[in-house]
């Protein structure tokens, strides 16, 4: 049972990105500014699917939440991915038409789908598996003007209330805020679901909605990719020869 102020009809909007599988060989082209996607497997953003999606999925079963949009930002190569994530839950699914690694143009283009469609809860990973760069989500909240809670391990929702844990240093810390929100999920958020036939069969007919993007200034964009330096050979060290481990640790790995 829900009191009567609690969200039965509440809307959830999933960010979903597209990235390469982890055992992708990483190569780059056009003079290192750009990844070689050729014979890639790619894949949802696991933080993004296994965490922020589950998790919206489990809202809805329990009759919190009515509606899961995805949203992502790309070209029409992302269309299999963000079938993929309709498959495991999602009700419907936006693509906007652009192709960009700023994270303040892709953040501008999901903060205008939000407003336009009347969200009570963003949810997206704590980060992508190819950039790291953990800033969409508090970029999305800082122009909707609403809060954000990142790196979330639990989410509830009373009465139009989020409870949410996050891990600390030491412990956890728990915050409570009013709908709307956005927050990043992480490990721990829910648990890892695979599509049955029923979803990859019914996915095919849910509604994917392509729309072009708005106006808006990247403030960034990639000068080249560098590959990390090749591993060196192990170096063995006798024990009788501590002064040479020093040696090395300072002059070779420069630690000190």
């Amino acid at each position: 049972m829900f009191s009567d102020n609690q969200i039965l009809n509440m809307k959830i909007l999933i960010c979903i990105s597209k990235t390469p599988d982890t055992t992708a060989k990483v190569t780059f082209t056009a003079n290192n500014t750009k990844f070689a996607a050729d014979g890639v497997q790619w894949i949802i953003n696991p933080y993004d699917e296994w965490y922020a999606l589950v998790k919206a999925i489990e809202l809805k079963e329990s009759g919190i939440a009515s509606a899961i949009h995805l949203i992502t930002v790309g070209n029409e190569d992302c269309d299999p991915i963000i079938r993929k994530a309709l498959a495991l839950g999602g009700d419907e699914a936006i693509r906007v038409n652009a192709d960009s690694q700023d994270s303040y143009y892709v953040a501008a283009q999901i903060a205008a789908v939000v407003k336009e469609g009347n969200y009570d809860l963003v949810l997206t990973g704590k980060e992508t598996i190819d950039y790291n760069g953990a800033a969409i989500g508090g970029m999305v909240a800082a122009l909707l003007d609403w809060p954000f809670i990142s790196h979330a391990t639990k989410l509830e929702i009373v009465n139009n209330q989020a409870t949410l844990v996050k891990e600390m240093e030491g412990g956890e810390q728990t915050d409570q805020v009013q709908l709307p929100i956005v927050v990043s999920c992480q490990k721990g958020m829910a648990e890892q679901r695979i599509p049955n036939m029923k979803g990859i069969m019914g996915a095919r007919s849910k509604p994917l909605t392509v729309r072009e993007p708005i106006a808006a200034e990247p403030f960034t964009s990639i000068v080249n990719f560098d590959l990390p330096p090749a591993k060196a050979g192990v170096k063995l060290v006798s024990a009788d020869h501590p002064e040479e481990l020093v040696r090395l640790l300072h002059e070779e790995a420069k630690l000190f």
